[in-house]
């Protein structure tokens, strides 16, 4: 018998998460059935995406939605070995039980060098989201200009650098400083502080007078009304997620873009990175080998302790984090 630990969710969140909102929870697993495995937890991932989908798919006491890289450590299953390690979408679980349907194992090549955290980050779902955004929404070509916000971000830092690779021009949007220093590490052609310029609008025109070809939207808002503005004509905008509206108590109401939106001719297109699921292999395949080249450079921000998941959350909400958020058990 194991001893589990488990985040849940003990109440909808009102706002910005509270520390109240999460419990934790301490179970026995019985031994694993035929067919099934036990895992422990040996990073986990905390991601924007969290908080609007707590509201939608979970209920009060669900376990913390999320995903994890995880060690098998019992099996009665031969897919999964004793020893190998999965991605699993165990949630904030210390251990799990799971019959394998829930299980990716990592690549078999996986480079000994390479931390196995960063199957949470840049070769993981955030490197897959900023590859399909890049690729399968924007289309984005050679030569054009590309505006990122958060780009220091898990998500955002990638697209930065698949566009560089595509030999575009990047702009880069970040809250801090720091953050903005690593963009032009990265190699962003231009990158600024949105919480500190006088003039989002200028600063926008500023860093590309031509205007942008696409966007890939991360923040919404505010800063996307902007934005859009900044379009030019027949420019393509992929909507990845709205982390500047997830804590609002009261929904944002307007300014609305369609008149932008008509006169520009601009095409937007929101997204989820499930979509191209069967790609997958192939892509994680390409962002490792982007990595091994040097090309793609990673940045994580580490949380140590099971025990800390809420904490890292906030942290996360609150920008603290630069690059990948991950929990280390």
């Amino acid at each position: 018998m194991v001893q589990a630990k488990s985040w849940t969710l003990a109440k909808h969140f009102d706002g910005f998460p509270k520390e109240s909102d999460f419990q934790l929870r301490v179970e026995e697993l019985p031994e694993p059935k035929d067919g099934e495995v036990l895992l422990e937890a040996v990073f986990l991932s905390v991601d924007p995406y969290m908080r609007p989908f707590s509201s939608i798919h979970m209920k009060e006491g669900d376990v913390m939605i999320g995903t994890q890289v995880a060690k098998v450590i019992q099996s009665k299953n031969q897919a999964f070995p004793v020893g190998s390690h999965v991605v699993s979408r165990s949630g904030w679980r210390s251990h799990a039980i799971s019959d394998g349907t829930d299980l990716t194992p990592l690549m078999s090549d996986w480079p000994l060098d390479v931390s196995l955290s960063l199957a949470l980050g840049n070769v993981g779902m955030p490197g897959l989201t900023a590859l399909y955004g890049i690729e399968e929404v924007l289309g984005l070509q050679k030569n054009e200009t590309l505006l990122v916000n958060a780009s220091a971000g898990a998500v955002g830092n990638v697209v930065g650098q698949i566009a560089k690779i595509k030999g575009c021009k990047v702009v880069g949007t970040a809250g801090t400083d720091v953050k903005v220093a690593y963009l032009k590490e990265l190699g962003f052609d231009e990158a600024f502080n949105y919480k500190t310029v006088p003039s989002l609008e200028e600063a926008l025109k500023k860093a590309a007078p031509e205007g942008y070809d696409c966007f890939f939207d991360n923040v919404g808002g505010h800063f996307s009304t902007v934005a859009l503005q900044q379009m030019k004509s027949f420019g393509r905008i992929a909507v990845c997620g709205s982390i500047s509206t997830y804590n609002d108590a009261t929904p944002q109401t307007g300014p609305y873009p369609h008149l932008t939106m008509i006169f520009k001719e601009l095409k937007m297109e929101g997204f989820m990175v499930n979509r191209w699921e069967h790609k997958n292999l192939e892509s994680l395949k390409r962002l490792m080998a982007w990595l091994k080249e040097g090309k793609i450079k990673c940045r994580e921000h580490i949380t140590k302790g099971f025990e800390n998941m809420p904490a890292a959350f906030m942290g996360l909400l609150k920008g603290e984090n630069i690059g990948k958020a991950v929990v280390a058990v």
